[in-house]
């Protein structure tokens, strides 16, 4: 059974080439880091590049939306959670925390990932050994609080 914790991934260094000229990590290696940190706990679900060569099924990531909490900036180490919101045969919602070594939040990420059958390429359903896996996730992670941040519209909230 999996654990009834969000996935925690390993520690990430922010690489020099992703700093931008304020001194910050530019807003597109966010992306990166997430994936990096997803791909860990991928492979935990059976998904990778093994699954590419073995079945030619795949991952592709339909949407993902983050919201920049806190500056990350050359020489910080980060890691990420991974918390299975919902699942079908066919997709997955999925929310990710960034992390600075430090402990502080620097970012989240919420993602809808699709399972395809690269033959199309088209969305097909996860085989079976697979989509349990996925299942038992999901259900492990199902005991935990709803995070915060989750299913955040982008928008202007201007008062009354």
């Amino acid at each position: 059974m999996p654990d009834a914790r969000p996935f925690l991934s390993s520690f990430h260094a922010i690489e020099e080439g992703w700093i931008d000229f304020n001194g910050h990590l530019n807003m597109g290696y966010y992306t990166v880091l997430f994936d990096r940190c997803a791909d860990e706990a991928f492979a935990k679900l059976g998904f990778g590049p093994t699954y590419v060569a073995t079945r030619n099924l795949t991952t592709f990531s339909a949407e993902f939306h983050i919201r920049y909490l806190r500056e990350v900036k050359l020489g910080d180490r980060v890691r990420s959670s991974f918390h299975l919101i919902d699942h079908d045969e066919k997709r997955f919602h999925s929310f990710q925390q960034l992390y600075h070594e430090d402990g502080w939040l620097a970012a989240t990420g919420e993602g809808l990932t699709l399972h395809i059958d690269l033959d199309g390429p088209r969305v097909a359903p996860m085989p079976e050994d697979v989509h349990a896996r996925v299942k038992a996730m999901a259900e492990a992670h199902a005991a935990l609080p709803r995070p915060e941040g989750i299913g955040r519209k982008i928008g202007i909230h201007r008062k009354g």
